[in-house]
C-alpha cells in the first residue's frame, strides 16, 4: 500500500525508465512490483507505526530491515535486483530534487554466488538439432528457430521479434532488437540460413500465395507471431523427445553458443558484442566453463601435475 503522492513518484520513475533508458515493458513491470512490495513492507510493519513511509522518511536502517526480510525467502540474485530497483528509484528522486540524499546508496549489494551457466556439449547440441523432424512446415520452422538460436546466440525475445527483412541472406547477417531498444547486427551461419529458407519456402507453397515479406519471421499455426512462451514449450517437447536428461531452455542455447565460441578460441570482447552485453563482466561468467574444462584437460595430460 502506498500513499497517493508515493504512487505518483513511482509512476514518474517508471515512465523515466521507458523514455530515458529504453527499458522493456517486462523490466519496468518488475521494477514497479519491487517498489510496491518495498512500500507495502514498510507501511505494514512496526517501522512506520507513526504513519505512512514517504520517501523523505525512509533511511538506510529501514532498507536494511527490508533486505533482511527478503533474505528469508529469496535468492541473493532476487534480493540484489530488488535493491537495485530501490537504489535507482531514490537516485531518480535525488536527481529530481525531491530528496537531498539517497538512503540506499551506501548499502552493499549482496555478493553473488558464482554459478556456471547451463549449456549443452557440442554432441548433445547437434543431436538435438538433428532430431527435429522436417517433414512438415512446423517441423521446418522448429529446425529454423533453434538453428538460429544456436547459430547467433540471441535472446529468445529477440528471436520472437524478428521480421522477414531482418534476415540478410546475401551478407549472412541478421538484425535483432536487443535490450534498451537498440538494434545490432549478428552473423548467422549457413545451416541456419538454409533452414530459414526451407521453412519460408514451404510456408509459401502451403499458403498458396505470396507470403508477407515484411511480417514476422516465425509464425504459429494461425500465422501469427510466435511468443517466447510458445518457443520455450516447443523446445521442451523437442528436448524430451530427443532424450536429453538435462532441462534445456531457450536461454541455455544462448549459454551454449557463448561457451562453444569461447572454447573454440573466440575472444571475450567478440562474444560480448555478439551477445549484446552492455558490460564485459556479464560475458565473463562463460569463462568459468572454459577454465573448468581447461583444468580437467591439464590434470589428465600433464606428467607432473
Amino acid at each position: 500500500m502506498m500513499s497517493r503522492s508515493d504512487e505518483i513518484l513511482v509512476r514518474s520513475y517508471i515512465e523515466s525508465l521507458v523514455t530515458e533508458k529504453g527499458f522493456s515493458i517486462h523490466t519496468c513491470r518488475a521494477y514497479q512490483h519491487d517498489l510496491e512490495e518495498f512500500f507495502s513492507f514498510l507501511n505494514h510493519g512496526e517501522i512506520t507505526a507513526s504513519g505512512m513511509a514517504g520517501p523523505d522518511r525512509i533511511d538506510g536502517l529501514m532498507i536494511r530491515r527490508y533486505l533482511g526480510f527478503l533474505f528469508k525467502k529469496n535468492a541473493k540474485t532476487t534480493v540484489a535486483r530488488k535493491l537495485s530497483a530501490i537504489r535507482s528509484f531514490f537516485r531518480f528522486l535525488v536527481k529530481g530534487g525531491v530528496l537531498e540524499d539517497n538512503p540506499a546508496e551506501m548499502i552493499n549489494t549482496p555478493k553473488q554466488d558464482q554459478t556456471i551457466p547451463t549449456y549443452l556439449p557440442v554432441d548433445d547440441m547437434f543431436r538435438l538439432l538433428d532430431s527435429i523432424q522436417v517433414d512438415s512446415v512446423l517441423g521446418l520452422r522448429n529446425r529454423a528457430m533453434f538453428e538460429t538460436l544456436y547459430s547467433c546466440g540471441i535472446r529468445v525475445a529477440e528471436l520472437a521479434g524478428m521480421d522477414m527483412p531482418d534476415v540478410d541472406f546475401s551478407k549472412s547477417l541478421i538484425r535483432v532488437l536487443g535490450k534498451g531498444g537498440k538494434y545490432r547486427m549478428v552473423p548467422i551461419g549457413q545451416k541456419a540460413l538454409q533452414a530459414i529458407a526451407a521453412y519460408r519456402n514451404q510456408l509459401q507453397r502451403e499458403s498458396g500465395s505470396v507470403s508477407d515479406r515484411r511480417g514476422p519471421l516465425f509464425l504459429n499455426k494461425d500465422n501469427r507471431r510466435l511468443t517466447t512462451r510458445s518457443i520455450a514449450r516447443i523446445l521442451k517437447k523437442l528436448v524430451d523427445a530427443c532424450g536429453l536428461i538435462s532441462p534445456v531452455s531457450p536461454h541455455a542455447l544462448r549459454h551454449t553458443f557463448a561457451t562453444h565460441m569461447l572454447d573454440a578460441g573466440a575472444d571475450l570482447r567478440t562474444v560480448q558484442e555478439l551477445l549484446g552485453h552492455k558490460s564485459l563482466s556479464t560475458t565473463q561468467k562463460y569463462t568459468h566453463v572454459s577454465i573448468d574444462r581447461l583444468m580437467q584437460t591439464y590434470d589428465r595430460a600433464h606428467p607432473r601435475k
